[in-house]
């Protein structure tokens, strides 16, 4: 899967997506730690204190939407993974369910992939990803640590690993290690999706 990220540069949210500032600091130490970035790096890469951003992290600072922004930046990501449909049932449900309507959505045009987070968080040891190839997207190569797993669901995709090319089609699974040399391809004129599982979560 891609993990190539924009800045937050993109288009700014549609209407119905909400900014929930109740879960944006749990939300920004999650991506934070995934990346490897300690909160003195995070800091300095946005220009405010360590003692302010601990407490955005907890939650106990209000973040203007312009530092959110430069947060983004620092992170590689796109603001509107903060923005989201407005839930409708506050129950426990959300640590453990995601929703089809609140799926985080995030699109990388430079790639031709977008990416739906399937799991609740990045908190725990694996990340769930919907992932669609547009007709021709190309991944680019990637080597990182962990590893990796998923089943493609339509169209058909080249997966590489360190230099060999496997033609998948719609129902075949794949498994590798992360350290691998990999890289994914849409060979054809219709979008590609595939479930992908990472491990640790290398979003």
């Amino acid at each position: 899967m891609s993990t190539v990220s924009l800045p937050s540069s993109a288009p700014s949210p549609p209407e119905e997506s909400r900014y929930d500032d109740s879960e944006v600091g749990r939300q920004i130490r999650e991506l934070r730690r995934v990346k490897g970035m300690s909160l003195q790096q995070l800091a300095d890469t946005v220009g405010v204190s360590v003692g302010y951003l601990s407490q955005v992290e907890r939650n106990r600072s209000k973040l203007p939407l312009a530092t959110l922004r430069q947060i983004c930046d620092a992170l590689r990501i796109h603001i509107s993974w903060f923005f989201h449909a407005t839930a409708t049932d506050a129950s426990p449900e959300r640590e453990f369910v995601v929703r089809k309507i609140h799926r985080r959505r995030m699109s990388f045009t430079a790639t031709g992939l977008h990416e739906e987070l399937l799991s609740p968080n990045l908190s725990g040891p694996l990340e769930l990803l919907m992932s669609t190839w547009e007709p021709g997207a190309d991944s680019g190569e990637l080597v990182h640590e962990g590893a990796e797993a998923g089943v493609v669901l339509s169209g058909k995709l080249e997966l590489y690993v360190n230099g060999d090319c496997f033609a998948l089609e719609a129902g075949d699974s794949f498994s590798f290690k992360s350290t691998d040399r990999h890289r994914t391809r849409n060979p054809t004129e219709q979008p590609t999706t595939a479930v992908w599982v990472v491990t640790p979560p290398y979003f």
